[in-house]
Formats: structure tokens, C-alpha cells, sequence
């Protein structure tokens, strides 16, 4: 029932003569896995354009390699180690007021070059932050570096230094069973998404190829089988954003 009312509204936005963007963000990659592979695959066939945030300390050219016929992948900065620097009682962050911004910002920019250096043309100079958050002093920063736009989570605030592009469904259920929402809540949520009158130019999908069980990997392909060839959506990617 709760598909139904996604396909309503991308519908309406048909026939209005609107096309939603959408847009998958897929995090904390390193190494070529058979999960990643799976991922892969299952967007290649629904043509479904897939960003993946790199953490850049221990990747290398396995996964440059493996991405090379993957005209449809794309590689984002997911901070440099995606290790946690907030004391026991705080929530995790890499890129929090816990280290001297010197060195934050020295790190990202090591992330940076190297996945630009390994990844070429399918390289966005995204910064993703790992476990969505950052230093708000941070951003004025994020520039000089070569940034130019920042993607974490929920609605974008309205004002921000840097543009944002952010993902507004999370598949996972981390504070719960930790493994895949149940597919009528996230399609319910992603219908909501679309009907708000103060929407996102694109709305966002959160993934993590690494911890999918069956439950996420089932309704992404219901997803993608629902909006990939619907006149009233399209799957975009970073670069692609206006």
C-alpha cells in the first residue's frame, strides 16, 4: 500500500510535468567485496547512478581498478580513516572540534588528492563526512581544498558556506535490529519526501554495501524496478545537480 503512495505522487509529478531527482549515496567503501560487487551489478541493471563515499587511508588501486568499467559509479571523500576521536559519552566523529582544524583539514586534503589521483573522471570533489557529521568551523575551509559540495544527513539548512547535497532515507536501522528498515516505512518516507512543499532539489538514499542483509538489498531492487524508467523521477548523480 505504502509503494502505491510513491508511485502516486511520482505520477502527479508526471503529470504536472515535474521529474523528481534522486539520488544514491553508498558509504564507507575501500576494497573491491562481494558486496560491492553486488551493489554494483544491482544498479548497473536499473541504470541507477551510484556515488560511493571512499574512506582514503586504505584503499588503493584494487578499487580503482574494479570501477573502471563501472561508467556508473562515482567516488566521493568519506573523511580520511573514518575513525573516532569523540570521547566515550559523545556521539562518533572523525571530523569533529577534537583535533586542531589544522589537522582535519590536512587529512581531507591527503583524502582528497589521493582519490582524485586513483579515480580520474569519476572523482567528485564531495566531501561526506563519516557518521554525517562535522565541525561547522570546518566548512569556510572546505573550499581552498577543492570541495564544492559537502552530503550528510536529513533536510539541508538553509544558509551553509558550501553547497549541500544531503541524503534524506536511511535503509538501515542502526539503532534497532541493524540490519533493513521494513520496505513500506522507507517507501511511506520517501513518498513524504516528494509531497512536501519545502522538498530538497534531489532527495537522497542512504546505503552501506558492507552490512546490507536480505531485507535492504530486496527493496532496493523493488526501488529501483519502481523508479527507474518512471517518466516522473530520475536517478542523477553529483556532477549532474543544478
Amino acid at each position: 500500500m505504502t509503494k502505491a503512495r510513491l508511485l502516486e505522487a511520482l505520477d502527479r509529478a508526471a503529470t504536472e510535468g515535474d521529474r523528481m531527482q534522486l539520488w544514491l549515496r553508498d558509504d564507507d567503501a575501500v576494497e573491491p567485496t562481494p558486496a560491492l560487487d553486488r551493489l554494483l551489478a544491482l544498479t548497473k541493471a536499473y541504470s541507477v547512478q551510484v556515488t560511493l563515499a571512499v574512506i582514503p587511508e586504505d584503499t588503493g588501486t584494487s578499487l580503482s581498478e574494479r570501477l573502471a568499467d563501472e561508467p556508473h559509479a562515482w567516488v566521493a571523500v568519506h573523511g580520511w580513516s573514518h575513525r573516532n576521536y569523540a570521547p566515550a559519552g559523545e556521539k562518533k566523529q572523525e571530523l569533529g572540534r577534537h583535533r586542531p582544524a589544522e589537522t582535519v583539514l590536512g587529512e581531507l586534503r591527503a583524502g582528497f588528492a589521493k582519490l582524485s589521483r586513483l579515480h580520474g573522471s569519476r572523482f567528485r570533489p564531495m566531501l561526506v563526512p563519516p557518521w554525517n557529521r562535522i565541525n561547522d568551523d570546518l566548512l569556510p575551509s572546505l573550499s581552498s581544498i577543492g570541495f564544492t559540495s559537502l552530503s550528510v544527513f536529513g533536510k539541508e539548512r538553509s544558509s551553509s558556506p558550501i553547497h549541500l547535497l544531503n541524503t534524506h532515507l536511511d535503509v538501515m536501522d542502526w539503532h534497532g535490529t541493524r540490519g533493513g528498515r521494513p520496505a513500506e516505512v522507507l517507501f511511506g518516507e520517501l513518498a513524504d519526501w516528494i509531497v512536501r512543499g519545502d522538498r530538497p532539489l534531489v532527495i537522497g538514499v542512504l546505503t552501506h554495501h558492507l552490512v546490507h542483509d536480505e531485507t535492504v538489498w530486496s527493496f532496493l531492487e523493488e526501488l529501483f524496478e519502481a523508479t527507474s524508467r518512471h517518466p516522473g523521477c530520475i536517478w542523477t548523480e553529483p556532477a549532474a545537480v543544478r
